[in-house]
């Protein structure tokens, strides 16, 4: 993430339901709010990036600069940035998925076809160990 304040917390909820709305727009085959993507992108211009080399005791190096200097925040500039590319990439767009849970909100990109939890740690093991309670629990009959 860039050097820089923290975002204001109204900014920052207001780019996470953009980016939510355009993501669960792909999921769900419908149009996201044409507002949404107005969003993205103003934040993602209110703090420019531009490329410049550094000439360091070991050598030049590359470093991206963060054009605050007109009120930008550059973490919400990032974070719009990989959202635009997130979207315009077809191929990684096409892995994203919901995570099965039905009590959990979390999206994932699923590198493998059949992943279908975000964590196999969390939301994976909550399914294993539900499944495991049905297979070896009655209705409470019997057993005392």
């Amino acid at each position: 993430m860039p050097p820089g304040p923290v975002p204001d917390a109204a900014a920052v909820r207001r780019l996470r339901g953009a980016v939510r709305d355009v993501l669960d727009s792909h999921l769900e085959g419908r149009s996201a709010r044409p507002t949404s993507a107005d969003d993205i992108n103003a934040a993602a211009a209110a703090a420019p990036v531009s490329p410049r080399l550094v000439v360091t005791a070991d050598g030049i190096r590359g470093e991206e600069r963060w054009h605050t200097e007109h009120g930008g925040n550059a973490a919400l500039a990032a974070i719009a940035a990989e959202a635009n590319g997130l979207l315009a990439d077809n191929e990684r767009l096409g892995l994203l998925r919901r995570c099965a849970n039905p009590t959990c909100s979390m999206l994932f990109l699923a590198e493998n076809k059949r992943r279908k939890w975000c964590t196999r740690n969390i939301c994976g093991n909550r399914a294993r160990v539900a499944r495991h309670y049905e297979r070896t629990h009655t209705d409470g009959v019997g057993g005392i």
